[in-house]
């Protein structure tokens, strides 16, 4: 079996992506400095799973890196700081971690010599608020905050590294991820979770605006799958850049009307004035990576708040 390095693998997609390395039977190294809300717990769980070993490290810390890389096979490079409002309140550590950090673990990937792909998490906040509907891989850039600016220059040094080093890598560009084990908290967390934990507990969901603003959500064992797509693909898709989302986008007040449907109850939400900064529509094509990734969202969105809910039913009351 192979060996998998996965950065931020206590985290919410990471978390996903290692416990089915784990059940598929490969070795799994986790490197996390635990930080982000829920990390202990997940790592508690995850490190009791065959084949998965955790390395508590930041990325920042270069030895760190190699240590965790050395031998590894392949490197899925989720570690970030994704906060948009901390990178706004501290747009220097937010590029320590995220453009820094992803620097350190490509000089490790390459120094290795046994890594045969490096797959990198990024989003699609590097669009900002372009008006190409839907988004391609080749649309315009206008990251609009710290955050998705770094997540760019990710991107970018990832080609440096496979043009200049032939290290393979791939860049995936998340559009709304979501499902169970999915951070509520925070300003700017998801608003699936959000949503979700506000009416398990009883509470009405905020919608900032009027509503009609869209995202394209895909559930989080699509992003897995797609993660794994990038991985055992063939060598052309190195050095690309895909989106990797539902290929669709849906309201937020059509997500409530979802929602109702699946609870058959009326939900009224806590209409507020909208946000600055907020993006009005997302939607992904995800044509090229059907094409060369051979991947395509099997999860409707109607199965995956179903999944979802019965998550937060069970662990946010």
């Amino acid at each position: 079996m192979s060996i998998y390095v996965v950065t931020g693998g206590a985290g919410f997609i990471g978390s996903h992506i290692a416990t089915h390395l784990s059940e598929n039977g490969h070795e799994v190294r986790i490197f996390d400095n635990l930080s982000g809300h829920g990390s202990s717990e997940r790592a508690a769980t995850l490190v009791s799973l065959p084949g998965i070993q955790l390395l508590t490290g930041d990325i920042r810390d270069i030895e760190g890196c190699h240590k965790i890389s050395r031998g590894a096979d392949f490197v899925l490079h989720h570690a970030a700081e994704p906060s948009v409002t901390r990178s706004v309140d501290d747009p220097a550590a937010c590029a320590e971690i995220n453009v820094a950090g992803t620097i350190n673990m490509l000089v490790a990937a390459h120094a290795a010599k046994s890594v045969k792909r490096f797959v990198f998490a990024s989003s699609c906040a590097v669009y900002g608020d372009t008006p190409a509907d839907p988004k391609l891989e080749t649309s315009p850039t206008d990251p609009l905050t710290p955050y998705a600016t770094t997540k760019l220059a990710g991107e970018y040094f990832c080609q440096n590294f496979f043009r200049l080093h032939g290290l393979p890598t791939v860049v995936l560009r998340y559009f709304n991820v979501y499902g169970p084990g999915q951070d509520p908290n925070g300003a700017y967390a998801a608003v699936i979770p959000k949503f979700v934990t506000a009416l398990v507990t009883g509470n009405r969901p905020v919608i900032y605006g009027d509503g009609e603003q869209s995202r394209d959500f895909v559930f989080v064992k699509d992003v897995v799958r797609a993660n794994l797509r990038a991985i055992i693909s063939n060598s052309e898709v190195a050095g690309h850049t895909f989106n990797i989302g539902g290929g669709g986008h849906t309201s937020l007040n059509v997500l409530l009307k979802k929602l109702e449907r699946i609870l058959g109850m009326e939900i009224i939400p806590d209409k507020r004035d909208p946000r600055a900064g907020d993006i009005k529509y997302s939607h992904a094509d995800v044509s090229a990576a059907a094409k060369l990734l051979d991947f395509r969202p099997c999860v409707t969105l109607e199965e995956g708040l179903a999944q979802t809910l019965q998550w937060y039913d069970g662990n946010c009351k």
